[in-house]
């Protein structure tokens, strides 16, 4: 038997790892933490699977927050069709996404779903992805018995509107991989081929050196005219604009070294530079990769449809059943469950709403609904399930047409400051290249072979693949640093911009402060030990949300057995307990201009005081603003009332901007009239009523409490729990454009000394080709040293 491990007075879930609240719910020696996680595990025991526990400690996914999710819009045949990826009269094969996969033992868990169920064929993971694919019987189970199969062992997985819609594989960019093998496999047997000549070797056998040198020039082949190709389309789509981007320079230097290759080996007048060549491709590509690289797993366009449920409960003749929410039209009746989202705009029919709309609006306060009430899509409901009348279809909806702006989006055909630089200056470097490599060749033209050499050797030599290397190596590996360090960047571009905002603009809810955690505190005359005993016992009966919120925050009281329980839906609850009556309900207090949300206890019908919600700050968030208020002009916008200002006064200063009551537009205006004015802005939000303000940044910043969970479109996904390092990654973005500039400067005095020794005629073809990979992989681990140096001085 394990015993549970204790800290202090807690214990901690014997599945999950979470503290438990108290040991009320166990099973044998186990304790747990909610009934959800006493499931999963009695599931797993009845099965003989509580290997999953031997694995790694804790290993299951918190279940206190799970939904009772209802499945029978699987059977729907269309839904069904869309979701599958392949079926016939036996087998059935589908890939579902499972966020909450995180370790060793969900894969193997996940991967003995077989033993769980018989019609299970076969299951795989991939973990990166956080898919998993199963194969089952259709005689044996089917797709809505497997989705509970796998819901029941805490795995639920994520099926949205969006994902039915985009039902397609993402497109696997083979092409660059293939190009960067070619060049690498070539380079590494043309460098073995030439090893006689790089250690002036003598092979008197006239056959071995030609062997040699045309299996160089086999191998030269696929390099040039494939690994090469997209340099080529890149330089003649410029020059068909009349744009001379950094492509062409290295086209031509390209062009060069294997049209010489070809003429030396065919003419027997030297081995070519084919090493050369590979060699360059291979770190150029190589480059492209680390700049192309992305996080495949990661979503950064979010629409509307990744945020709503996939289907709602419609309610028909006395009877529900499972509907697409693309199906509801106006008129229909839905049911919406306890922390069920709102798909379309409705009337409230029947039941009491407490519509949390936080995510859409940013107004921490849940909104008290009642009978006859507008109902806005994209809220929670939190409480007991409401009945509703839609009056607008989901596409006709205020948060579909809100999200749908255009002035949401972001332009996509941006270049970065460093690539147009690079641009601009090779406009210029390919001409004056060609001009002294002329000049060059002409004074020395009476000898032909040394005007050949001097011609090519300054056209070797000044490829500006170094300056082309720089950017991606730099801004690629920051992009692994900051990824590695839980903060994930879309794409150079915005690690480029990020590096030169001076203006930060806070959202309040979920961002500065905990998503879902509210500060309770009693104001009122001072309670005894049995008061505080009464309250935990009464709330810990009820499954309204502030009435959890209270249960949570007493931390230290006995459980006393309740003689009498009632719940009034709007008015509160109510029982007795060893012969006192007790009564906690809404409070509404004319004088309280902010409205902040309160709870008023009653005891043997004397009112002892009331409880207040507040929101509960983050612990770094002051250090976080302090430090950035010394370089940063900042501001914040809440969709939320005042009724924080002055904790928000004393966190930012009397400096900074703050706004209050703001909505989606009004955000989206505030950063616009900010950008119009010349500033850089750095926009931190978390939810839809964020989206516009991040689209419209140069920098939009998504705060998420898990980076597999809904957040809006950005250019960056923020865990939440490295919010503290903000300073950090901003300090390493500015930081990777100064080793740009540093890297430019190194290259082009590079360029430069070689000129003039080519000019000259005291550089040979070979000795330039030896030092363009030469300073090729130099340019690479500078700029790879000095990022990491960099990164390890700010403990990433």
């Amino acid at each position: 038997m394990i015993a549970p491990e204790q800290t202090e007075t807690k214990v901690k879930c014997f599945h999950c790892g979470d503290f438990c609240p108290d040991t009320s719910i166990s099973e044998g020696d186990k304790f747990f933490c909610c009934n959800g996680c006493k499931t999963v595990y009695q599931v797993l025991n009845e099965n003989n699977l509580t290997n999953y526990y031997n694995i790694s400690e804790s290993p299951g996914p918190a279940q206190k927050g799970s939904s009772n999710s209802c499945f029978e819009y699987l059977d729907d045949p269309g839904i069904r069709k869309k979701l599958i990826d392949f079926e016939d009269e036996k087998l059935t094969a589908v890939t579902l996404y499972i966020p909450q996969m995180h370790c060793s033992s969900c894969i193997w868990l996940l991967e003995n779903l077989y033993k769980l169920n018989a019609g299970v064929v076969s299951s795989h993971v991939n973990f990166l992805r956080k898919e998993l694919s199963v194969k089952f019987l259709n005689d044996k189970l089917t797709l809505k018995a497997l989705v509970t199969l796998i819901t029941a062992i805490g795995y639920e997985p994520v099926i949205n509107l969006d994902a039915v819609e985009s039902k397609t594989e993402r497109p696997v960019k083979n092409s660059l991989y293939l190009k960067l093998g070619v060049a690498a496999f070539c380079f590494g047997n043309i460098m073995l081929l030439s090893f006689p000549e790089y250690l002036s070797i003598d092979v008197r056998e006239t056959f071995y050196i030609k062997v040699f040198s045309y299996l160089n020039l086999l191998l030269s082949l696929p390099v040039f005219f494939y690994s090469s190709s997209d340099y080529f389309i890149s330089a003649y789509k410029g020059l068909k604009k009349k744009i001379v981007n950094l492509d062409v320079p290295l086209s031509l230097g390209i062009i060069v070294l294997f049209g010489r290759t070809v003429f030396e080996i065919l003419t027997g007048t030297g081995s070519g530079y084919a090493d050369s060549l590979s060699g360059l491709l291979f770190f150029l590509l190589l480059g492209r990769l680390f700049q192309n690289k992305t996080y495949d797993s990661l979503n950064f366009e979010r629409t509307y449809k990744s945020y709503f449920p996939l289907a709602v409960l419609k309610k028909t003749e006395n009877k529900e059943v499972s509907v697409p929410i693309s199906s509801l039209k106006t008129g229909d009746r839905i049911i919406i469950r306890n922390n069920e989202i709102i798909p379309a705009d409705s009337i409230l029919f029947n039941g009491e709403g407490r519509i949390d709309y936080s995510f859409v609006t940013g107004e921490a306060t849940p909104a008290a609904k009642v009978s006859g009430e507008l109902v806005y899509a994209g809220g929670r409901q939190l409480g007991s399930a409401i009945e509703l009348e839609v009056i607008k279809e989901v596409s006709q909806s205020y948060l579909t047409q809100l999200w749908n702006n255009d002035t949401f989006s972001k332009p996509h055909n941006m270049e970065g400051s460093f690539t147009q630089f690079s641009n601009t200056v090779s406009k210029y470097f390919t001409w004056a290249i060609l001009l002294v490599a002329s000049a060059a060749a002409i004074l020395w033209f009476p000898d032909y072979h040394i005007a050949m050499g001097v011609f090519t050797s300054v056209l070797i030599v000044a490829c500006p693949c170094a300056l082309a290397l720089s950017v991606p190596f730099t801004l690629g590996n920051a992009l692994r640093i900051l990824g590695r360090n839980k903060f994930y960047v879309k794409n150079t571009l915005a690690l480029e911009e990020l590096a030169k905002i001076n203006h930060i603009v806070f959202d309040k809810t979920g961002t500065i402060t905990e998503t879902g955690i509210s500060k309770v505190s009693f104001i009122g005359k001072p309670l005894s030990d049995f008061h505080t005993d009464m309250v935990k016992s009464i709330t810990r009966s009820s499954t309204h949300p502030l009435s959890k919120a209270i249960y949570d925050s007493i931390t230290k009281a006995q459980l006393l057995d309740i003689t009498s329980f009632t719940e009034s839906a709007g008015k509160g609850i109510e029982g007795i307990i060893y012969g006192n009556s007790i009564k906690l309900g809404s409070v509404k207090d004319k004088k309280d201009v902010n409205k902040s949300t309160k709870v008023q206890l009653e005891i043997n019908n004397e009112i002892l005081g009331y409880y207040e919600f507040s929101n509960a700050y983050r612990q770094e968030a002051y250090n976080v603003i302090s430090l950035l208020n010394r370089n940063y002009k900042l501001a914040l916008l809440s969709g939320d009332n005042e009724g924080e200002k002055e904790n928000l006064l004393k966190l930012f200063g009397n400096k900074s901007d703050l706004h209050f009551r703001q909505s989606p537009e009004d955000k989206l205006s505030f950063v616009k009239k900010i950008k119009s004015g010349g500033s850089k802005v750095l926009m931190v939000g978390d939810g839809l009523n964020d989206a516009g303000a991040l689209s419209q940044s140069n920098v939009g910043i998504a705060v998420t409490e898990d980076i597999s969970s809904f957040s809006p479109a950005c250019d960056v996904i923020m865990e939440a729990s490295v919010f503290n390092r903000l300073p950090d990654f901003i300090k390493l973005a500015v930081s990777a454009k100064n080793i740009i500039r540093w890297s430019f400067i190194i290259s082009l005095s590079y360029n430069l000394a070689g000129l003039s020794f080519a000019v000259e005629g005291m550089l040979s073809p070979i000795v330039a080709a030896i030092l363009m990979p030469l300073s090729s992989v130099s340019m690479v681990l500078y700029t790879t040293a000095a990022v990491n140096l960099a990164a390890k001085r700010r403990r990433l």
